[in-house]
């Protein structure tokens, strides 16, 4: 399969892009600044320029998206805006405009986060964001044409990750980036649509 890795310079991103290369897919790593070719998710003529590039993939998996961490009485609704625009509608925009670039019976796959279901402190911004992502793929599940199928994956906190955001996960037991790829690779490759799969433990 030709797989499009959006992300791909990230900790998850890395790892699923290696797992999938591994596994004899043709990847194309993308990433804000790195990587084969470089993308804003923000931006409608970013990611339109990207999938001309690209042309024709089997499938596109999206580990990228920016969200705000900070207290609820601080937040201002221009910092709310931050996820809403990156990791939800930057997210949200790679599927629309991705599912034209989609083979029949490719795939799509997202990116939330363990916090959709179990919330932090600072994080309402994150909570808020990673469950509309998921409500959005449940919902475009059953109406993409062509078999094409899309999922989400949702992490907790990673390994790898500890030591910049362990402190706002107490308690939280995490997983390493690689044991989070397998998801990834249960999405592109298995049968299953509008499914959240989770990687808590």
């Amino acid at each position: 399969m030709k797989v499009l890795v959006v992300g791909a310079t990230g900790a998850i991103g890395s790892a699923v892009a290696q797992t999938l290369a591994e596994r004899g897919h043709e990847v194309i790593r993308a990433g804000r600044t790195r990587g084969d070719l470089q993308v804003d998710i923000t931006s409608n003529a970013s990611v339109e320029a990207l999938y001309a590039a690209v042309g024709r993939v089997d499938a596109i998996v999206s580990a990228a998206g920016g969200l705000f961490f900070g207290p609820l009485n601080e937040m201002r609704p221009a910092d709310f805006n931050v996820g809403l625009q990156d990791k939800l509608l930057g997210q949200v925009r790679l599927a629309l405009l991705g599912q034209h670039v989609l083979t029949d019976g490719g795939s799509i796959t997202l990116t939330t986060g363990i916090v959709a279901d179990e919330p932090i402190r600072q994080g309402a911004n994150a909570t808020a964001v990673n469950a509309a992502v998921e409500g959005f793929v449940r919902g475009a599940a059953i109406e993409l044409p062509r078999g094409i199928r899309i999922n989400v994956v949702s992490p907790t906190v990673l390994t790898e990750s500890l030591p910049l955001y362990g402190s706002f996960f107490p308690g939280f037991e995490s997983v390493s980036a690689a044991k989070a790829a397998q998801a990834y690779v249960r999405s592109v490759e298995g049968p299953q649509t509008g499914r959240v799969y989770r990687v808590w433990q």
